[in-house]
């Protein structure tokens, strides 16, 4: 597996934040939606990545993962379209791609990382792979406000 950065408007990497879209506004009140559109992910702020595999004989790259790091002031970067496709699941592409993220956020000189995620049962499995990556609850950041349906998370960089 190999990550390398990515465009929102390559198309397998559009499908994914597509879906990723999609289940945020299934799963979570419209105000507690927090996902970016396509075009916000295109921004200099903004570096995205995707994870990807050679494909069977060789036939092209396949897509198993996308992540975001946007940077704010004040030496903070924030995670955002963590997503990994559903047959990579279980495989470690979210964690390469939470990892490989925290990397780039230590290259760029931020001394914070933090996230917004959801209290839901399907946000599960992600707030475990960024508690186990040593990322701890806390209160709202940049412009969030306090959400019954938002879980605020940081990980302080050395």
């Amino acid at each position: 597996m190999r990550i390398e950065p990515a465009s929102p408007h390559d198309p397998d990497v559009a499908v994914l934040l597509d879906e990723h879209l999609a289940q945020m506004r299934a799963t979570s009140p419209p105000g507690s939606v927090h996902a970016l559109p396509h075009d916000a992910l295109a921004r200099d702020d903004v570096v995205l990545v995707a994870a990807r595999r050679a494909g069977p004989d060789h036939d092209g790259d396949r897509l198993l993962g996308i992540g975001a790091l946007k940077r704010h002031a004040g030496g903070l970067g924030e995670l955002k379209a963590m997503r990994t496709t559903e047959d990579a699941r279980g495989a470690g592409v979210g964690a390469a791609v939470l990892d490989h993220l925290v990397r780039v956020a230590r290259a760029q000189g931020l001394t914070r990382v933090s996230l917004e995620t959801g209290t839901q049962p399907a946000f599960e499995p992600a707030r475990r792979l960024y508690a186990r990556r040593g990322f701890v609850e806390c209160g709202p950041f940049a412009s969030y406000v306090l959400d019954p349906h938002s879980v605020f998370m940081t990980l302080a960089l050395d």
